[in-house]
């Protein structure tokens, strides 16, 4: 008798612990959206490809062209609006590792200056991604976005600029660590172009992607 209460005592505790792990989840930013992903890619997902991510913050997410400017490679965009270094780090399993990348694109670092981090905390959460990354295959090269001028987020600039340096002398500590500024092809001299972006004055239209797209080319192309 005493057996079979320890047991019922034990099984319960289980259902709760396991109840709560997955309200848990349930309840973290992005999870809806981040299951979406993870549902779309794991059903068109082909393992015997090599693999390049394009991850982040809506900057990525709305790059919705992106597989078809380099149709030779196996190009996953698992972007989701709104989220931090910090977030990317938490869904790292799902929106990156899973899919055993050969490359991976970050751009994170945006959302978080404007939510009020400071450079440094922002870097050492891109140096968790970083180590995660090379845990799981050190072959992977790892190339990091500088964050982009907006209109919208023009008087935070010094301090996305003071990011952008911090993120640039990360990378040379790694040969399989790349930096690509898209921060300097958006400006007109001092300030940025007012014609590479959507009505928020955040997100960028096919003008402002296209510039991307010449900084970033030869990173995806290069072995």
């Amino acid at each position: 008798m005493n057996n079979r209460i320890h047991l019922i005592k034990v099984l319960l505790v289980l259902f709760i612990t396991t109840t709560i792990k997955v309200s848990a989840q349930e309840a973290a930013p992005f999870f809806n959206e981040v299951q979406e992903l993870s549902k779309k890619y794991d059903s068109i997902w082909d393992n015997t490809k090599e693999t390049i991510i394009f991850t982040g913050s809506s900057s990525i997410r709305m790059w919705k062209n992106l597989p078809a400017l380099f149709p030779k490679y196996q190009i996953l965009n698992t972007g989701f609006g709104g989220s931090q270094a910090s977030d990317l780090l938490y869904y790292l399993d799902d929106l990156v590792l899973k899919y055993n990348p050969k490359k991976v694109f970050i751009y994170e670092g945006d959302n978080d200056i404007f939510a009020k981090k400071k450079p440094k905390e922002v870097v050492l959460t891109t140096e968790q991604i970083i180590a995660r990354i090379k845990q799981t295959d050190p072959t992977v090269t790892i190339v990091l976005l500088s964050t982009k001028p907006s209109l919208s987020r023009w008087k935070l600039r010094g301090k996305y600029k003071k990011l952008n340096r911090k993120l640039r002398r990360l990378t040379l500590k790694d040969e399989s660590l790349a930096f690509v500024d898209v921060w300097t092809p958006m400006l007109d001299g001092k300030k940025v172009k007012n014609d590479i972006f959507i009505s928020d004055g955040l997100h960028m239209n096919q003008k402002g992607y296209d510039l991307w797209y010449m900084a970033i080319k030869d990173f995806v192309n290069n072995p």
